[in-house]
């Protein structure tokens, strides 16, 4: 299984964590009952971290007339909205939460300019709560299609996820399904859609990133 390159340095970080506590805890007692467990028990963390970062392997699925899922997880808001901090203007909202479980990297969901790349701190809610949107760290990208149309993703780090890291620039190209950022831990994700497109999921529908289609792009 492929680490992401996100995680290497949490990998380091829990690998040494680990040799320290299990060497104190075997320097200060003999007893088995309490050795095996914390071995287990630390081998069982290591496992998750590494599975947590993993990188799957996926045969990105391309349609540029579509809005392909821009990370896994399960629909949790369908509703029309004014966005406030890039459009103004009504836009229709998909939010994406993730658990802790789920592969936590994310993809464009459409090819094109990215006009904006922008980082804003904010406090740390749950992430399957509305207010988290507006409110919580967060990082917000909008791309400019080849017809022109604008589609924003917002990354929202959560009570458990206090990392969204960004990668793309403002002024590059980038093409559907390309790696668009990693957030750390239970999180959301947020699309802003032209209030014409005709949405592909439903409330509750559990969404694979770079495969599902979310929406298709009105001719």
């Amino acid at each position: 299984m492929k680490t992401h390159k996100e995680g290497r340095v949490t990998l380091i970080i829990v690998i040494v964590f680990i040799l320290i506590v299990n060497s104190v805890a075997i320097s200060l007692t003999k007893c088995l009952w309490i050795i095996c467990p914390l071995i287990v028990a630390s081998i069982l963390f290591y496992l998750f971290i590494h599975y947590f970062f993993r990188v799957p392997n996926r045969l990105a699925f391309n349609d540029e007339m579509a809005i392909i899922s821009p990370c896994d997880g399960e629909v949790v808001v369908i509703e029309n909205t004014i966005e406030k901090e890039y459009f103004n203007d009504e836009r229709k909202q998909i939010s994406i939460f993730m658990s802790p479980l789920n592969v936590h990297i994310n993809w464009f969901p459409v090819g094109g300019k990215v006009i904006l790349s922008k980082r804003q701190r904010g406090s740390h809610l749950v992430a399957w709560a509305p207010k988290s949107s507006t409110q919580n760290e967060r990082s917000t990208v909008v791309i400019e299609t080849k017809d022109k149309h604008l589609i924003l993703v917002r990354q929202i780090a959560g009570a458990v996820a206090r990392r969204v890291v960004c990668f793309p620039k403002e002024g590059e190209i980038h093409q559907q399904n390309d790696q668009l950022g990693f957030i750390k831990f239970g999180s959301r994700v947020d699309l802003y859609l032209p209030v014409d497109y005709e949405i592909c999921v439903d409330i509750d529908q559990k969404v694979t990133g770079s495969q599902t289609v979310i929406a298709r792009i009105k001719k």
